[in-house]
Protein backbone atom coordinates (compact mmCIF):
# COMPACT_ATOMS: atom_id res chain seq x y z
CA UNK A 1 0.00 0.00 0.00
CA UNK A 2 3.19 2.43 1.20
CA UNK A 3 4.60 1.72 -2.08
CA UNK A 4 1.56 2.32 -4.25
CA UNK A 5 0.98 5.74 -2.71
CA UNK A 6 4.73 6.73 -3.08
CA UNK A 7 4.29 5.74 -7.08
CA UNK A 8 1.04 8.05 -6.53
CA UNK A 9 3.03 10.67 -5.41
CA UNK A 10 6.19 10.24 -8.14
CA UNK A 11 2.92 10.81 -10.78
CA UNK A 12 2.09 14.07 -8.95
CA UNK A 13 -1.65 12.35 -8.11
CA UNK A 14 -1.17 12.55 -4.10
CA UNK A 15 0.29 14.70 -1.54
CA UNK A 16 2.46 13.36 1.09
CA UNK A 17 3.06 15.62 4.90
CA UNK A 18 5.20 15.16 7.83
CA UNK A 19 7.80 17.18 9.61
CA UNK A 20 10.03 18.99 7.46
CA UNK A 21 13.62 20.16 8.58
CA UNK A 22 16.46 21.12 6.58
CA UNK A 23 16.81 17.88 4.76
CA UNK A 24 14.41 15.19 5.52
CA UNK A 25 10.44 15.03 5.86
CA UNK A 26 9.61 12.74 9.01
CA UNK A 27 6.05 11.27 9.91
CA UNK A 28 3.93 12.37 12.40
CA UNK A 29 3.00 10.27 15.59
CA UNK A 30 0.33 8.56 14.14
CA UNK A 31 2.62 8.42 10.31
CA UNK A 32 2.22 10.47 7.11
CA UNK A 33 -0.83 12.64 6.26
CA UNK A 34 -1.74 11.75 2.66
CA UNK A 35 -4.57 13.11 0.35
CA UNK A 36 -5.06 13.32 -3.09
CA UNK A 37 -4.08 16.50 -5.35
CA UNK A 38 -6.90 17.46 -7.56
CA UNK A 39 -6.21 17.45 -11.63
CA UNK A 40 -9.10 19.52 -12.64
CA UNK A 41 -7.50 22.62 -11.12
CA UNK A 42 -4.00 24.64 -11.35
CA UNK A 43 -1.32 22.68 -9.96
CA UNK A 44 -0.99 25.88 -7.41
CA UNK A 45 -4.44 25.56 -6.38
CA UNK A 46 -4.62 21.74 -5.58
CA UNK A 47 -1.42 22.03 -3.77
CA UNK A 48 -2.80 24.64 -1.39
CA UNK A 49 -6.47 22.92 -1.05
CA UNK A 50 -3.91 19.70 -0.24
CA UNK A 51 -2.50 22.00 2.27
CA UNK A 52 -5.85 22.80 4.34
CA UNK A 53 -7.22 19.85 4.44
CA UNK A 54 -4.16 18.43 6.19
CA UNK A 55 -4.32 21.55 8.39
CA UNK A 56 -7.80 20.28 8.88
CA UNK A 57 -6.89 17.03 10.28
CA UNK A 58 -4.07 17.85 11.71
CA UNK A 59 -6.43 20.03 13.92
CA UNK A 60 -9.06 17.70 14.29
CA UNK A 61 -6.80 15.25 16.22
CA UNK A 62 -5.12 17.58 18.20
CA UNK A 63 -7.23 16.44 21.75
CA UNK A 64 -5.27 13.20 21.21
CA UNK A 65 -2.33 14.87 20.78
CA UNK A 66 -0.47 17.52 23.34
CA UNK A 67 2.38 18.39 21.18
CA UNK A 68 -0.10 19.01 18.02
CA UNK A 69 -2.51 20.83 20.82
CA UNK A 70 0.72 23.02 21.33
CA UNK A 71 1.48 23.57 17.73
CA UNK A 72 -1.92 23.65 16.77
CA UNK A 73 -1.94 27.10 19.85
CA UNK A 74 1.18 28.28 18.68
CA UNK A 75 0.44 28.58 14.37
CA UNK A 76 -3.05 30.51 16.17
CA UNK A 77 -1.34 32.86 17.97
CA UNK A 78 1.06 34.07 15.93
CA UNK A 79 -1.57 34.10 12.91
CA UNK A 80 -3.59 36.47 15.73
CA UNK A 81 -0.42 38.65 15.94
CA UNK A 82 0.10 39.33 12.12
CA UNK A 83 -3.11 40.84 11.81
CA UNK A 84 -2.67 42.61 15.07
CA UNK A 85 0.93 43.43 13.44
CA UNK A 86 2.79 42.22 16.64
CA UNK A 87 5.24 39.67 17.77
CA UNK A 88 4.68 37.13 19.87
CA UNK A 89 7.20 36.17 23.39
CA UNK A 90 7.83 32.85 23.45
CA UNK A 91 7.27 33.36 27.47
CA UNK A 92 3.75 34.25 26.44
CA UNK A 93 2.89 30.89 24.42
CA UNK A 94 4.60 29.04 27.59
CA UNK A 95 1.75 30.67 29.96
CA UNK A 96 -0.75 30.37 27.29
CA UNK A 97 -0.48 26.77 27.37
CA UNK A 98 0.56 26.16 30.71
CA UNK A 99 3.64 24.19 30.04
CA UNK A 100 7.56 24.29 30.83
CA UNK A 101 10.11 25.57 28.74
CA UNK A 102 10.93 21.92 27.57
CA UNK A 103 7.62 21.53 26.41
CA UNK A 104 7.47 24.99 24.87
CA UNK A 105 10.86 24.76 22.93
CA UNK A 106 9.93 20.88 21.67
CA UNK A 107 6.33 22.74 20.10
CA UNK A 108 8.04 25.75 19.03
CA UNK A 109 10.45 23.61 17.06
CA UNK A 110 8.18 21.18 15.87
CA UNK A 111 5.70 24.30 15.12
CA UNK A 112 8.52 25.56 12.69
CA UNK A 113 9.62 22.39 11.30
CA UNK A 114 5.48 22.00 10.07
CA UNK A 115 4.99 25.09 9.36
CA UNK A 116 8.69 26.50 7.81
CA UNK A 117 7.69 29.36 5.48
CA UNK A 118 5.37 30.76 8.28
CA UNK A 119 6.68 30.61 11.76
CA UNK A 120 10.00 32.52 12.11
CA UNK A 121 11.97 33.39 15.42
CA UNK A 122 14.02 36.15 16.67
CA UNK A 123 15.89 37.17 19.80
CA UNK A 124 15.80 40.77 21.27
CA UNK A 125 18.52 41.21 24.04
CA UNK A 126 17.97 37.16 24.20
CA UNK A 127 14.33 36.89 24.77
CA UNK A 128 12.69 34.92 22.03
CA UNK A 129 10.26 36.06 20.51
CA UNK A 130 8.40 34.32 17.03
CA UNK A 131 6.49 36.32 14.22
CA UNK A 132 4.90 35.07 10.96
CA UNK A 133 6.47 35.39 7.63
CA UNK A 134 3.87 37.40 6.03
CA UNK A 135 4.57 40.40 8.30
CA UNK A 136 6.10 43.15 5.95
CA UNK A 137 9.47 44.49 6.99
CA UNK A 138 8.15 47.87 8.17
CA UNK A 139 5.50 46.37 10.42
CA UNK A 140 8.23 44.13 11.76
CA UNK A 141 10.88 46.75 12.47
CA UNK A 142 7.90 48.41 14.31
CA UNK A 143 7.24 45.36 16.52
CA UNK A 144 10.77 44.90 17.28
CA UNK A 145 11.03 48.51 18.29
CA UNK A 146 8.49 48.02 20.32
CA UNK A 147 9.31 45.46 22.41
CA UNK A 148 13.11 46.56 22.43
CA UNK A 149 11.76 49.79 24.38
CA UNK A 150 9.43 47.48 26.32
CA UNK A 151 12.54 45.82 27.57
CA UNK A 152 14.82 48.99 28.16
CA UNK A 153 12.33 50.54 30.20
CA UNK A 154 11.56 47.30 32.46
CA UNK A 155 14.48 45.12 32.47
CA UNK A 156 18.37 45.41 32.74
CA UNK A 157 20.38 48.20 34.24
CA UNK A 158 22.76 48.38 31.33
CA UNK A 159 20.41 49.27 28.47
CA UNK A 160 18.86 51.88 31.27
CA UNK A 161 22.58 53.15 31.72
CA UNK A 162 22.96 52.93 27.86
CA UNK A 163 20.58 55.28 27.36
CA UNK A 164 21.16 57.46 30.31
CA UNK A 165 24.60 57.93 28.32
CA UNK A 166 22.94 59.07 25.30
CA UNK A 167 21.06 61.97 27.05
CA UNK A 168 24.03 62.40 29.08
CA UNK A 169 25.79 63.77 25.58
CA UNK A 170 22.46 65.00 24.12
CA UNK A 171 22.66 67.50 27.37
CA UNK A 172 26.10 68.35 27.02
CA UNK A 173 26.20 69.14 22.79
CA UNK A 174 22.70 71.08 23.47
CA UNK A 175 24.03 73.09 26.34
CA UNK A 176 27.68 74.00 24.74
CA UNK A 177 26.87 73.93 20.90
CA UNK A 178 25.87 77.08 19.75
CA UNK A 179 22.85 76.96 17.32
CA UNK A 180 22.80 73.15 17.46
CA UNK A 181 18.77 71.40 16.18
CA UNK A 182 18.12 67.63 16.78
CA UNK A 183 16.55 65.52 14.21
CA UNK A 184 13.54 64.13 15.65
CA UNK A 185 11.84 61.17 15.05
CA UNK A 186 7.84 60.14 15.60
CA UNK A 187 8.02 56.71 16.71
CA UNK A 188 4.80 54.20 16.88
CA UNK A 189 6.58 53.06 20.05
CA UNK A 190 7.88 55.25 23.48
CA UNK A 191 11.60 55.42 22.07
CA UNK A 192 13.21 58.56 22.39
CA UNK A 193 11.85 60.86 19.28
CA UNK A 194 15.85 62.24 19.44
CA UNK A 195 16.79 58.54 18.22
CA UNK A 196 16.82 58.35 14.30
CA UNK A 197 16.27 55.24 12.85
CA UNK A 198 18.15 54.62 9.33
CA UNK A 199 17.18 52.68 6.24
CA UNK A 200 20.26 50.54 5.06
CA UNK A 201 21.11 50.00 1.63
CA UNK A 202 22.90 46.61 2.96
CA UNK A 203 23.08 44.61 5.55
CA UNK A 204 25.60 45.96 8.55
CA UNK A 205 26.11 42.76 11.09
CA UNK A 206 22.91 41.96 12.63
CA UNK A 207 21.09 44.78 11.36
CA UNK A 208 19.19 43.72 8.13
CA UNK A 209 16.90 46.40 7.29
CA UNK A 210 17.72 49.40 9.41
CA UNK A 211 19.86 50.12 12.06
CA UNK A 212 19.20 53.07 15.44
CA UNK A 213 22.01 56.11 15.87
CA UNK A 214 21.49 57.51 18.97
CA UNK A 215 21.26 60.92 18.32
CA UNK A 216 21.70 63.56 14.90
CA UNK A 217 21.91 67.28 15.03
CA UNK A 218 22.60 69.89 12.54
CA UNK A 219 24.97 73.29 13.12
CA UNK A 220 25.17 76.45 10.79
CA UNK A 221 28.81 77.83 11.69
CA UNK A 222 28.01 81.02 9.78
CA UNK A 223 25.35 82.01 7.32
CA UNK A 224 26.91 81.59 4.08
CA UNK A 225 28.83 78.37 5.24
CA UNK A 226 27.81 74.65 4.71
CA UNK A 227 25.93 73.52 7.61
CA UNK A 228 27.49 70.37 9.28
CA UNK A 229 25.69 66.95 10.65
CA UNK A 230 27.09 65.22 13.29
CA UNK A 231 25.80 61.70 14.19
CA UNK A 232 26.15 60.35 17.81
CA UNK A 233 26.63 56.69 18.43
CA UNK A 234 27.30 55.96 22.40
CA UNK A 235 28.22 52.69 24.00
CA UNK A 236 28.43 52.26 27.78
CA UNK A 237 31.47 49.81 27.99
CA UNK A 238 34.96 49.63 26.27
CA UNK A 239 35.14 50.56 22.94
CA UNK A 240 36.90 48.24 20.42
CA UNK A 241 37.38 48.65 16.74
CA UNK A 242 34.73 46.53 15.46
CA UNK A 243 32.02 49.15 17.40
CA UNK A 244 33.90 51.89 15.48
CA UNK A 245 33.79 50.13 11.99
CA UNK A 246 29.96 48.96 12.74
CA UNK A 247 29.46 52.47 13.35
CA UNK A 248 31.09 53.59 10.19
CA UNK A 249 29.22 50.69 7.98
CA UNK A 250 26.24 52.48 9.09
CA UNK A 251 26.88 55.81 7.85
CA UNK A 252 28.20 54.57 5.16
CA UNK A 253 25.32 52.41 3.69
CA UNK A 254 22.59 54.17 4.95
CA UNK A 255 20.37 56.09 2.17
CA UNK A 256 21.43 59.50 4.75
CA UNK A 257 24.17 60.00 5.16
CA UNK A 258 26.53 57.55 2.51
CA UNK A 259 27.15 58.49 -1.03
CA UNK A 260 28.46 56.12 -4.43
CA UNK A 261 31.89 57.73 -5.30
CA UNK A 262 34.12 56.52 -7.86
CA UNK A 263 36.55 54.80 -4.91
CA UNK A 264 33.61 53.21 -3.39
CA UNK A 265 30.85 53.69 -0.83
CA UNK A 266 31.53 56.70 1.35
CA UNK A 267 30.35 59.17 4.19
CA UNK A 268 28.53 62.16 2.25
CA UNK A 269 30.65 65.31 2.84
CA UNK A 270 29.48 67.95 5.50
CA UNK A 271 28.37 64.35 7.57
CA UNK A 272 30.53 63.94 11.17
CA UNK A 273 30.54 61.29 13.21
CA UNK A 274 30.79 61.26 17.10
CA UNK A 275 31.54 58.20 18.98
CA UNK A 276 30.75 58.47 22.45
CA UNK A 277 32.20 55.90 25.14
CA UNK A 278 33.03 55.46 28.67
CA UNK A 279 36.26 53.58 27.97
CA UNK A 280 38.97 53.01 24.82
CA UNK A 281 41.35 51.02 25.65
CA UNK A 282 44.93 53.33 25.54
CA UNK A 283 47.06 49.78 25.15
CA UNK A 284 44.97 48.19 22.41
CA UNK A 285 46.99 48.42 19.11
CA UNK A 286 45.30 47.91 15.67
CA UNK A 287 47.18 46.47 12.79
CA UNK A 288 47.02 49.07 9.91
CA UNK A 289 49.12 47.49 6.98
CA UNK A 290 52.59 47.69 8.52
CA UNK A 291 51.51 49.83 11.13
CA UNK A 292 50.28 49.31 14.27
CA UNK A 293 48.15 52.33 16.05
CA UNK A 294 46.00 53.26 19.10
CA UNK A 295 41.82 53.26 18.81
CA UNK A 296 42.08 57.20 18.25
CA UNK A 297 44.24 56.62 15.93
CA UNK A 298 42.13 54.23 13.71
CA UNK A 299 39.16 56.30 14.26
CA UNK A 300 40.81 59.26 13.07
CA UNK A 301 41.42 57.66 10.17
CA UNK A 302 37.81 57.03 9.45
CA UNK A 303 37.48 60.60 10.11
CA UNK A 304 35.31 59.62 13.20
CA UNK A 305 35.70 61.59 16.49
CA UNK A 306 36.27 60.15 19.59
CA UNK A 307 34.25 61.48 23.10
CA UNK A 308 34.79 59.91 26.74
CA UNK A 309 33.21 60.34 29.76
CA UNK A 310 36.97 62.46 30.99
CA UNK A 311 35.64 64.50 28.34
CA UNK A 312 32.64 65.44 30.03
CA UNK A 313 33.80 65.37 33.43
CA UNK A 314 36.44 68.10 32.49
CA UNK A 315 33.61 70.43 31.26
CA UNK A 316 32.07 69.79 34.56
CA UNK A 317 34.58 70.22 36.87
CA UNK A 318 35.93 73.34 34.91
CA UNK A 319 31.92 74.52 35.80
CA UNK A 320 32.88 74.66 39.74
CA UNK A 321 31.40 70.75 40.49
CA UNK A 322 33.79 68.93 42.94
CA UNK A 323 35.67 66.28 41.23
CA UNK A 324 33.88 63.14 43.79
CA UNK A 325 30.74 64.12 41.22
CA UNK A 326 31.06 62.63 38.18
CA UNK A 327 28.43 62.02 34.64
CA UNK A 328 29.20 58.23 34.87
CA UNK A 329 27.60 58.47 39.00
CA UNK A 330 24.95 60.08 36.86
CA UNK A 331 24.13 57.75 34.57
CA UNK A 332 24.40 54.71 37.06
CA UNK A 333 22.13 56.24 38.89
CA UNK A 334 19.01 58.10 37.51
CA UNK A 335 15.94 56.17 36.90
CA UNK A 336 15.60 57.07 32.65
CA UNK A 337 16.90 59.75 30.18
CA UNK A 338 14.25 62.88 31.60
CA UNK A 339 16.27 62.24 34.69
CA UNK A 340 19.39 62.40 33.67
CA UNK A 341 18.77 66.11 31.70
CA UNK A 342 16.58 67.14 34.85
CA UNK A 343 19.47 66.22 37.10
CA UNK A 344 22.24 67.68 34.88
CA UNK A 345 20.29 70.38 34.54
CA UNK A 346 20.38 71.49 38.51
CA UNK A 347 23.81 70.41 38.50
CA UNK A 348 24.85 72.66 35.97
CA UNK A 349 22.90 75.81 37.19
CA UNK A 350 23.98 74.82 41.39
CA UNK A 351 27.22 73.17 40.73
CA UNK A 352 28.14 73.32 44.81
CA UNK A 353 25.29 71.22 44.88
CA UNK A 354 26.49 68.36 42.59
CA UNK A 355 27.17 65.62 44.99
CA UNK A 356 23.57 66.29 46.90
CA UNK A 357 21.78 65.98 43.73
CA UNK A 358 23.37 62.78 42.87
CA UNK A 359 23.40 61.15 46.15
CA UNK A 360 19.62 62.00 46.66
CA UNK A 361 18.80 59.12 43.70
CA UNK A 362 20.41 56.80 45.73
CA UNK A 363 17.66 57.04 47.92
CA UNK A 364 15.46 57.95 45.19
CA UNK A 365 15.88 54.86 43.25
CA UNK A 366 16.82 52.05 45.63
CA UNK A 367 13.40 50.08 44.54
CA UNK A 368 14.73 50.07 40.78
CA UNK A 369 18.10 49.18 41.48
CA UNK A 370 16.76 46.27 43.81
CA UNK A 371 14.83 44.95 40.51
CA UNK A 372 17.97 45.28 38.07
CA UNK A 373 19.37 43.19 40.82
CA UNK A 374 16.47 40.32 40.53
CA UNK A 375 16.91 40.38 36.77
CA UNK A 376 20.51 40.26 36.28
CA UNK A 377 20.28 36.87 38.64
CA UNK A 378 17.29 36.04 36.13
CA UNK A 379 19.16 36.86 33.14
CA UNK A 380 22.42 34.74 34.19
CA UNK A 381 20.07 31.65 34.48
CA UNK A 382 18.36 32.09 31.53
CA UNK A 383 21.37 32.88 29.52
CA UNK A 384 23.13 29.41 30.84
CA UNK A 385 19.93 27.75 29.42
CA UNK A 386 19.17 28.97 26.05
CA UNK A 387 20.50 28.54 22.15
CA UNK A 388 22.95 30.96 21.16
CA UNK A 389 21.90 31.02 17.48
CA UNK A 390 20.17 34.84 16.96
CA UNK A 391 17.72 34.19 14.28
CA UNK A 392 16.45 30.99 13.48
CA UNK A 393 13.50 30.01 10.46
CA UNK A 394 13.04 26.07 10.96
Amino acid sequence: MATDLRRYERRGQVFFRGYRTAEHETPFAAGFIVTYLDPSIFRSQAIAEALQRTDSLLAGGSHINPLAERIRVIRDEILKAKELKEIVSLSFLKQKLRCNEDQIRLALDRAMQLYRDEIKELKIFSFPYCYHSELSENDLRIAIEDKRDYIRRVKGKDNRVGHNWEACVEFFVDKLTKGVEFLEQTHRTRMDKRRITLKLLRPIGERKLFAEVDRVWTVQPSPISQSITYVLECKWGLVRRRDLEGFLNVLKWSYDFGVDTSEGRTIKQGVIGIFAGTAFNPEEKIAVGNESISIAQYAARMNIQLLKTADLNEMFHNRGVEKPATVQKVCTRARNEAEVRDVLDKIWNEPKDAQKVIDGLVTKNASLFEFEHQLEITSAERASQEDPIAVRTG
